[in-house]
């Protein structure tokens, strides 16, 4: 069994992006936390920010990752770790280019169709700052 990676207990597998926010089931996509971790007060599943922090390192490992602006599906299949099944699931809304598929699109979908930011962190947060989300997200992307 895996250890949770806060405290090194016996973990379970939590999906970052949950499947009913339109998560998929790819290794990337997993981190294991022990019951306290992944379901107490201070859990991604009670704790807003903690969830939000979550995504934000998850987004930040695929951009990092996927460093090219087109990627053909076994470009996909390999980088990700997952099989045909699982990257027709990923590209199957997506117009595909000639050069293949977009990067964006690719992060978009495996982070449930929306984009996560820094300042989602902030008490303050209001969904509504979400309106120029595909902007930001070329911008972060450019700069990376």
């Amino acid at each position: 069994m895996k250890q949770c990676v806060i405290c090194g207990k016996q973990g379970e597998k939590h999906h970052i992006v949950f499947k009913n926010q339109g998560g998929l089931d790819f290794p990337l996509n997993y981190i294991y936390l022990c019951s306290e971790h992944h379901r107490g007060k201070e859990g991604p599943h009670k704790n807003r920010k903690i969830d939000i922090k979550y995504k934000v390192n998850l987004q930040n490992k695929l951009i990092n990752i996927l460093k090219k602006d087109y990627y053909t599906m076994e470009e996909i299949m390999e980088i990700l770790k997952i099989n045909p099944r699982q990257a027709k699931m990923i590209t199957k809304d997506f117009s595909r280019c000639r050069e293949g598929y977009k990067r964006k699109d690719i992060i978009k979908r495996l982070m449930g169709r929306r984009f996560y930011h820094e300042f989602m962190l902030d008490k303050y947060y209001d969904e509504s700052w979400n309106i120029f989300e595909d902007e930001m997200i070329e911008l972060e992307l450019k700069l990376k």
